[in-house]
């Protein structure tokens, strides 16, 4: 009698469970903390806190056991610590501005954060194959640019901070464009999936690259003109940069060629020299990335400089949370978070938030590589080079690799839209790695002699 002995694939629920617990702990000492920092006592808030925080995630962990149940299990964990220490640093900065009650951020942005919540259950419970997205690939490019479009509305539009990305809804203001982020990755995978084999044809090379034929070059073409105009009308470096990579990245992953990194690089530089010549609020930015010290540019704006400082006050260790002066700076809450726990954290708590970014864009590559169709690989693909991508922008600004812009680090700002669109990436994310993780149908053992039967025997 012949044995074949097959491995059942497990779930890793628990482990997920075991990782909520350990995160949820983590956002709790370090509310804690803030309280005795600055009041000397423990939060009356605490428990209040720590059981909303832990049924908010715990609804996504029974979701996930019940309709995705081999989905990844670190996503989840490493977006409650990043949520969760956001929460608490928009609380630190409530307290040192005096913002109390319904008006206070933090609990704006714990609304905000139940609205992504619920839309990230209502992906996992309605959405049971990811592949069905791929039928919306144009109606998904027509409504991201309906979205990207939104801010320039003469009455809806708003204008902050010398940023016209905004649009008001009552009181309310919102940024599209975090959802269009979505939408356009998902039209990039779509489109990408059916034109991948057309983009990879060969034309000339050159200097060791292989460039495309150049009647193919046409969609990274209205890319670039999309992009651009973006940067010159909504004034939004960083957005624009964003949807550009976006679709360059994703561009390379479809085709596997070089020669259109270096076509969107060329492109990009090019657009933005011209934006550079042309308007006086890309010169401003540039003035404040390469001469920030300067009076001129202090004239125009400190904020770079005054995060630069807190960081460095922060040093190696940090200040400890509560014990710094992070509210010093403008925007501390949301454009400027990442100094704001620089110099709390310092160094190395920087290091450990950037670590858990890192492993959430790995686990989301890995979910790419393991799913079995090329919209999935393509469109998990863009989700987490958006992630990535937002985290360069927001870092490199505030480190000065890169101009300064507006756009926030992802689950830990302050800001409504941009929470609501990562929660909506998660969903998506775990939805797809379901996908990716889940064992493949097996067909039924046959004997392997003639003359002897087989005993399938299967291990948990």
């Amino acid at each position: 009698m012949t044995t074949v002995t097959t491995l059942a694939a497990r779930t890793r629920r628990n482990v997920e469970l075991l990782l909520l617990f350990f995160a949820v702990g983590i956002v709790l000492l370090a509310y804690a903390g803030v309280g005795i920092a600055m009041d000397g006592t423990l939060p009356p808030s605490l428990l209040t806190y720590g059981l909303g925080l832990a049924g908010l995630v715990g609804a996504v962990h029974i979701t996930l056991r019940l309709r995705a149940s081999y989905a990844d299990p670190v996503l989840l964990p490493i977006a409650t610590v990043l949520n969760g220490l956001g929460l608490v640093m928009i609380h630190r900065l409530d307290l040192a501005q005096d913002r109390s009650g319904t008006s206070s951020f933090a609990f704006r942005q714990l609304v905000w954060m139940t609205i992504g919540v619920v839309l990230c259950l209502l992906l996992l419970w309605l959405l049971r194959d990811h592949r069905r997205l791929q039928r919306y690939t144009y109606s998904a490019m027509a409504a991201g640019l309906v979205l990207l479009l939104l801010p320039l509305v003469p009455v809806l539009g708003k204008n902050i901070n010398g940023s016209r990305i905004w649009i008001g809804l009552g009181p309310l203001s919102f940024q599209p464009g975090e959802l269009a982020k979505i939408l356009l990755a998902l039209f990039f995978a779509g489109y990408l999936v059916q034109t991948r084999d057309a983009l990879s044809l060969v034309g000339r090379r050159v200097l060791g690259f292989s460039f495309p034929r150049a009647r193919d070059l046409g969609p990274i073409l209205v890319a670039w003109l999309a992009s651009l105009g973006v940067l010159v009308f909504e004034r939004d470096l960083g957005s624009s940069l964003l949807f550009f990579g976006l679709f360059v990245a994703m561009l390379y992953v479809a085709t596997e060629r070089r020669s259109w990194i270096a076509i969107g690089l060329t492109l990009f530089v090019a657009g933005c020299y011209i934006a550079y010549l042309l308007f006086g609020h890309v010169q401003t930015r540039v003035l404040l990335w390469l001469h920030p010290f300067t009076q001129k540019a202090l004239d125009a704006s400190d904020q770079i400089v005054r995060g630069l400082y807190g960081m460095a006050n922060g040093g190696l260790v940090g200040t400890g949370l509560g014990r710094g002066r992070p509210d010093l700076n403008y925007y501390a809450e949301s454009d400027l978070i990442v100094p704001s726990f620089g110099e709390e954290l310092g160094l190395i708590g920087l290091f450990a938030l950037l670590l858990l970014y890192l492993v959430f864009v790995e686990r989301g590559l890995r979910t790419a590589l393991g799913v079995r169709d090329g919209f999935g690989k393509l469109f998990a693909t863009g989700l987490s080079f958006t992630v990535a991508l937002q985290c360069f922008v927001v870092v490199g600004g505030v480190t000065r690799v890169i101009p300064l812009t507006g756009l926030t680090m992802p689950f830990l700002s302050y800001g409504g839209s941009s929470l609501v669109a990562n929660w909506a990436i998660l969903g998506l994310l775990l939805r797809i790695s379901d996908q990716a993780r889940r064992p493949a149908p097996q067909a039924e053992p046959t004997n392997l002699s003639n003359d002897a039967p087989t005993e399938v025997v299967r291990l948990a």
